[in-house]
């Protein structure tokens, strides 16, 4: 069965979703926490990690040379046992970091190596994780799609790719719309990412479709009633 991570930085929702047994682990990145209003990296990790312990967790570098990367990746890395460093697939130059995930991997660093799009990058990273600590694979699904290109045959390729790290699991990110869940789950992906307005549609599952277009119409004319509409 597929793993849910909630994807966020905002605290309270962070650990809303924590008290969730669907939940399975928990990704982040700079841009979320810049419109969460995170203005201390380090403060606002360290504080999750006081309560999430036992769930992986992903923080990601923000550096774009990789010496600098390296250095961040090592500190976020001591945080906690069950932090996965997030590894841009490439920096703004871009210039692909195989060589620091390789180097990464080897020193035993849990990676989660992210904003990935081709088969081509994750072909080069399941080659440089090899035989390293567990990682994750974040290809973005999501923004694939959002060029007019169904991701689901590309994800089930990555998969095929990752057979030959054992250690990588696949995971689907910037999912769009909770079917995606589905897409994901019906070809074996290891993890998807999902906000919490996605994750907490679940529930829909298998809800009977007349009753929800009764349920539509309902709210429409609520909502007609509440504005005070005439004509």
């Amino acid at each position: 069965m597929i793993k849910l991570f909630a994807d966020g930085a905002d605290k309270a929702s962070i650990l809303e979703m924590y008290q969730n047994p669907c939940i399975d682990g928990f990704t982040t990145n700079p841009t979320l926490m810049c419109k969460a209003g995170v203005n201390d990296y380090a403060t606002f990790a360290k504080d999750i990690l006081q309560v999430i312990r036992d769930k992986p967790i992903s923080f990601e570098v923000f550096a774009d040379e990789f010496d600098e990367m390296e250095r961040q990746a090592v500190e976020i890395a001591g945080w906690g046992s069950n932090v996965y460093v997030k590894i841009p697939v490439m920096n703004t130059k871009r210039e692909t970091s195989y060589d620091l995930v390789r180097r990464l991997s080897k020193a035993g660093v849990q990676l989660n190596i992210t904003a990935m799009m081709t088969l081509e990058q994750v072909r080069k990273v399941a080659e440089a994780v090899q035989k390293g600590p567990p990682c994750f694979v974040s290809v973005f699904a999501g923004r694939i799609a959002d060029t007019g290109v169904d991701p689901v045959p590309l994800m089930k390729e990555a998969l095929e790719l990752l057979k030959k790290a054992k250690n990588a699991k696949l995971l689907w990110a910037s999912p769009r719309e909770v079917l995606n869940v589905y897409q994901a789950e019906s070809i074996g992906c290891n993890v998807i990412t999902a906000t919490n307005d996605i994750l907490k549609k679940l529930n829909l599952k298998g809800k009977d479709l007349t009753d929800f277009s009764q349920e539509t119409v309902q709210m429409f004319y609520n909502d007609a009633q509440a504005a005070g509409f005439n004509l």
